[in-house]
């Protein structure tokens, strides 16, 4: 038997194999991640691009006045120099939602010692309404951070806007209100609401503060001596127009934000339309004047005391006015028959021409909305001879403001306005009238308060030059006139060349057996109102407004 035998022959073999960097590998490699690089590179380029296109545009859009896009956003306003009328600011309400109260008795407890004076019987009713209600507006900074730190997510801040009024009741009619949606709803806040929401400037007024302070405080206590349902003032440039005073009594607090809805809180200045009475007389010899039909010295003779028109019997007010009375003396004396005979040569088309002219008639385009319409007037013989004394015809404050700065100006035309902005250049005026229908009739102003027989002696406040006419004049009520009264006085000084005009009126004065005027003159003081009538109401008024205001108007605003 033969053995087989398995052989194994290892043999050494030379090595032959061997790895070789692929070139062809590393290229793609390399490529790949230049190309990302290259990609981000690029990116990055873009966007750098893009910030510095951007930051131009801002730095560009800075540079442009753009709307302001701010919820509840209202501009502030300010006077004439720069004191705040207006101002907003930011402030947090605290809102209740009933239905996420963690623990209600809790919380009412809390709520107690923080806000100990609230009715929380109410606030209870509140609480099972299971509706949200507002809790406490305009939170003060440490009761805001009391009741956070309570943590009841029941509790709901809410940031907005509240308007705030500095000078409280002392624009009230000329600036309005907002309701709660921070809307306009009277005077300057409705008028330029859209404005006040989307402009960065301030709104700037032509009124000072200082000035309504003092006319505002003279006519208040006056509302009292003589015991008015109201008053109302208006202080304003001849010659532009630009209003620097305009009170109205009585008057709110702007910060109590109530509504008010008894009628005797109306604008008296710009809304109320009255009879004037004999502040009338002024545009009647203005305009017989104007049409070169009567001179100052005309004389009419034979005066009658009373005269009738379709059996409407009208007088004169004093039995002692002479018969005989020169067109200077009518005015000065205040003569009814004078100027209804002065009317009458001047026939219905042309005085009723001159009165639209002047702006005492139709309704006056102005910046606030609550202006009144005068009664519209079914002109005849009679209603020229009772308009021609200021009898049955009506128009508002702002009016005889407007009408009495046209006829002492020179005869320009302005437009009575709160908005500085608004200011007509003087040059840029109209020439309503003759230029010699001022100088004749500012003459005769100065001396119905300078002469023994004139209306006015009370308002003679030495060194201002103060002329101006007297209008007393009975109210209707219910279609029958009554004896209450409208007393009014309408002032411009300095006499020889008007710079204002000062139109104060008393809303249903009565007489003061207590009060003492004293004269400008060495005549003896005297006690108590001997009529009520404008010239011992109003006029003494104005006398004192002018003697406070006077000396603020000659420093702070001098004619260009």
């Amino acid at each position: 038997m033969s053995e087989k035998k398995n052989n194994f022959i290892l043999e050494e073999y030379e090595n032959k194999f061997s790895y070789k960097k692929s070139k062809t590998n590393l290229n793609i490699e390399f490529n790949r991640i230049a190309f990302i690089f290259f990609i981000f590179l690029v990116i990055s380029i873009i966007y750098s691009i893009q910030l510095l296109h951007l930051g131009s545009l801002k730095k560009k859009a800075n540079n442009i006045k753009s709307p302001i896009t701010k919820k509840n956003y209202r501009a502030d306003i300010v006077d004439r120099n720069g004191n705040y009328l207006v101002k907003s600011v930011s402030s947090i309400d605290i809102g209740i939602s009933p239905i996420e109260i963690i623990d209600k008795k809790k919380l009412l407890i809390n709520l107690k010692l923080i806000f100990p004076n609230k009715d929380y019987n109410e606030i209870k009713k509140k609480l099972n309404k299971k509706k949200f209600f507002m809790f406490e507006k305009n939170i003060s900074p440490i009761n805001y951070e009391k009741i956070m730190s309570l943590g009841d997510k029941a509790i709901r801040p809410e940031e907005k806007l509240t308007r705030l009024y500095p000078q409280k009741n002392l624009f009230s009619h000329i600036i309005g209100q907002i309701d709660d949606d921070n809307n306009g709803i009277s005077g300057i806040e409705k008028s330029f609401d859209e404005e006040l929401k989307i402009t960065k400037d301030l709104l700037r007024l032509t009124v000072d503060v200082d000035i309504q302070f003092l006319i505002r405080e003279e006519l208040l206590k006056f509302k009292e001596i003589f015991r008015a349902k109201g008053g109302a003032a208006i202080l304003m440039n001849v010659n532009n127009g630009a209003i620097i005073s305009m009170v109205s009594l009585p008057d709110f607090n702007l910060n109590e934000r109530k509504t008010i809805t008894d009628v005797n809180y109306i604008n008296r200045a710009t809304k109320g339309v009255y009879e004037f009475g004999s502040v009338f007389k002024t545009f009647t010899v203005a305009a017989g004047f104007n049409e070169s039909l009567i001179e100052p010295n005309t004389e009419y003779l034979n005066l009658k005391k009373k005269i009738e028109c379709n059996s409407f019997k009208i007088r004169e007010y004093s039995t002692t006015i002479p018969v005989n009375l020169t067109v200077e003396e009518i005015l000065i004396r205040s003569g009814n028959i004078g100027s209804v005979r002065i009317g009458q040569k001047l026939g219905v088309e042309k005085f009723k021409s001159f009165l639209n002219k002047i702006g005492v008639q139709g309704v006056i385009d102005f910046d606030i909305q609550e202006v009144g319409k005068p009664i519209p007037i079914n002109w005849g013989k009679c209603k020229l001879a009772t308009a021609s004394y200021g009898h049955g015809i009506t128009t508002t404050l702002l009016q005889i403001a407007k009408g009495y700065a046209i006829v002492t100006n020179g005869g320009y035309d302005i437009k009575p306005t709160i908005i500085q902005k608004r200011l007509v250049k003087k040059n840029l005026r109209k020439k309503l009238l003759n230029r010699d229908v001022s100088n004749k009739i500012n003459k005769i102003l100065r001396k119905i308060v300078t002469n023994k027989e004139g209306t006015a002696k009370l308002a003679n406040v030495r060194g201002y030059e103060v002329g101006g006419k007297t209008g007393t004049a009975q109210i209707s009520k219910n279609g029958r006139y009554t004896r209450d009264k409208i007393n009014t006085f309408a002032a411009v000084f300095p006499s020889q060349k008007p710079k204002y005009t000062l139109i104060v009126m008393l809303d249903e004065p009565k007489t003061n057996s207590e009060y003492i005027y004293y004269y400008r003159d060495d005549t003896q003081p005297t006690k108590g109102t001997p009529f009520n009538t404008a010239g011992w109401t109003s006029v003494e008024v104005a006398g004192k407004i002018i003697e406070r205001i006077g000396p603020i108007l000659a420093t702070k605003y001098k004619e260009n």
